[in-house]
């Protein structure tokens, strides 16, 4: 499979790279803000679920890809519920969401991740990519959300 390479440039480009990015499990320590560079950068293990109908015909759940993940033109960062001091905090990410502000193309980016926990960065404009940056690797199991599994409280 060829390595993905996404750039988005507006609120609904940067829904596609929510979507390709859901389920990704990286460690606090993964992220970094550059406030000089206006830059926050993380790495994670993005689940691929495009390669999971490849993947029942082996045998297996599906494919994690390692990527890179850039959101430019950050003019600040805000921290909820994680803990800063634990770079190895294991983290999933849910999703991206863009929140406009009075002056678009200026807005929020907000990382959610499981628990609660989020980073909302202020931006100047959607200035966002995401590349598979190294190998992958076949999984046993895909990520499983409560909506999947009807026993699930």
């Amino acid at each position: 499979m060829t390595n993905l390479k996404l750039i988005a440039l507006e609120p609904d480009d940067l829904e596609i790279i929510s979507a390709n990015l859901q389920d990704a499990v990286l460690t606090a320590g993964d992220m970094t803000y550059r406030p000089a560079e206006k830059r926050f950068v993380m790495l994670a293990n993005r689940f691929d679920w495009l390669s999971t109908e490849a993947g029942r015909a082996n045998g297996v759940a599906g494919e994690r890809h390692r990527s890179a993940l850039r959101i430019e033109r950050v003019l600040g960062a805000k921290i909820s519920g994680l803990d800063r001091g634990r770079p190895d905090l294991a983290l999933e990410l849910l999703a991206l969401q863009f929140e406009a502000a009075a002056e678009p193309p200026a807005g929020h980016i907000t990382l959610v991740f499981a628990g609660a926990a989020a980073i909302r960065l202020e931006v100047e404009c959607v200035e966002v990519g995401l590349e598979d940056i190294g190998g992958s690797a076949w999984l046993a199991k895909r990520p499983r959300h409560d909506a999947d599994d009807p026993a699930a409280a």
